[in-house]
This record gives structure tokens, C-alpha cells and sequence, in this order.
């Protein structure tokens, strides 16, 4: 794959802010009190326009909706004999969203802000988001792998577009719900990215070589 090292390289980057962000909120949580809380305020000039939007896109990434879209993914996936993207999806939504993610939120036990009042109940810790991990990982995946079903480029370009701005809407509402600090939110989009960019290349090359043994099989 030519762009391998690309990907790579994007991989360390996002992976090493991730880590100085754990690193920060481990041990000088308070040096984040001013990156969060402005924009925290920010976020909260929208109040209360926003609440009907942001109440609804929150739920594209609730746990139950999350593992219900992956299962619905990882299914269309697997019997359109796409089964190395079905294993990607899955893996990333099982190992980094459903497994590390709950494990750093317990290692870190950051409680969540008391800036605003909590639009949501929630009652995990707050670090990272698992609704910016989930979502990153899940509609980020479908970014990735939309040129399998989308030929054309605009259309499949629209439908990224529209992906991604699905992600940063539900990052966005986590702040403005009240149960996340900025930070949170971004470090949950930088340990999904992280796990999307370094393992993409491989997927591709397993893939290629899962497709070539099939067209074999076939002939």
C-alpha cells in the first residue's frame, strides 16, 4: 500500500496526543481547567436552541445504538462477502470502544463536570467519552471503506462529509449536554483515530489478499 506510511505517520500522531492528553489529565488535571471551561462556555452560547438537536444526535452514539448499528454493520458486512471488513469493524467496536475504552475510564476515574446542568444521566466516569470513541470508530470505519459501495465520487464524498459531521455533532453534544469536558470528548476521537489509521493499511492488504483467493476459488 503506497500511502501506508502516511497512515501510519497520522496513526502516531493522533496515538502521541492521545497519550500527553492521559498524561495531563493523570497528573495536572487542573492545567486543563482553562482549554475546557471556555469551551465549555462556547458550546453553551447555543442554549437552549440547540437542545432538540442535540438531545436527538447524542443518541447515534448510545451504547444500545451503537451495538445495535455494529451488529447490523458487521452483519451486512459478513453476507456480502465482505468479510475482512466485517472482522475490522468488529474488532475495533469490541476491542478499543467496548474494552479499553471502559478500561481507561476506570483507571483515570475522572468524575464528570458540574459546570452545566446535565441535560442526560449518565454514570460512568467521564474520561475518555465513550460516545466520541464509539462514534469515531464506528461512523469512522464507514468513512474509510464507503468507496467499496459508493463508486462515484461525489455521492461517496457527500456521504463522508455527512459522516463525519455526524461524529463531530455527537462530540459537540456531549459538551453541550453537560457531561464531558472538551478534552474528554477529544480524547475519545483521538484513541478511535488512532486505532482507524494504524490499522487501516492492514486491513487493505488483507483484504486484496482475502479478495485474490476468492477470484482463485471462483475460476
Amino acid at each position: 500500500m503506497k500511502n501506508k506510511s502516511l497512515y501510519h505517520l497520522i496513526g502516531s500522531f493522533t496515538l502521541l496526543f492521545f497519550a500527553v492528553l492521559c498524561y495531563i489529565v493523570r497528573f495536572y488535571p487542573d492545567t486543563l481547567s482553562g482549554f475546557d471551561h471556555s469551551i465549555i462556555h462556547g458550546v453553551h452560547r447555543l442554549y437552549p436552541q440547540m437542545n432538540g438537536y442535540f438531545l436527538w444526535v447524542t443518541k447515534f452514539a448510545n451504547p444500545i445504538t451503537i451495538v445495535l448499528l455494529s451488529i447490523v454493520f458487521v452483519g451486512l458486512f459478513y453476507f456480502n462477502k465482505q468479510k475482512i471488513t466485517a472482522l475490522w469493524l468488529g474488532a475495533g467496536m469490541v476491542l478499543i470502544s467496548g474494552a479499553l475504552n471502559h478500561l481507561l475510564k476506570i483507571f483515570f476515574q475522572r468524575e464528570r463536570p458540574t459546570v452545566l446542568t446535565h441535560m442526560v444521566t449518565e454514570h460512568s466516569f467521564s474520561f475518555p467519552s465513550g460516545h466520541s470513541t464509539a462514534s469515531t470508530l464506528l461512523y469512522g470505519t464507514l468513512i474509510f471503506v464507503l468507496p467499496l459501495f459508493i463508486k462515484e465520487k461525489t455521492p461517496r464524498l457527500i456521504g463522508q462529509i455527512i459522516l463525519g459531521l455526524l461524529v463531530f455533532s455527537i462530540m459537540i453534544s456531549r459538551i453541550y449536554l453537560g457531561v464531558h469536558y472538551p478534552s474528554d470528548v477529544l480524547a475519545g476521537m483521538l484513541l478511535g483515530s488512532s486505532w482507524l489509521f494504524f490499522t487501516y493499511p492492514y486491513y487493505q492488504q488483507k483484504k486484496l489478499a482475502y479478495d485474490l483467493k476468492a477470484i482463485r476459488r471462483n475460476k
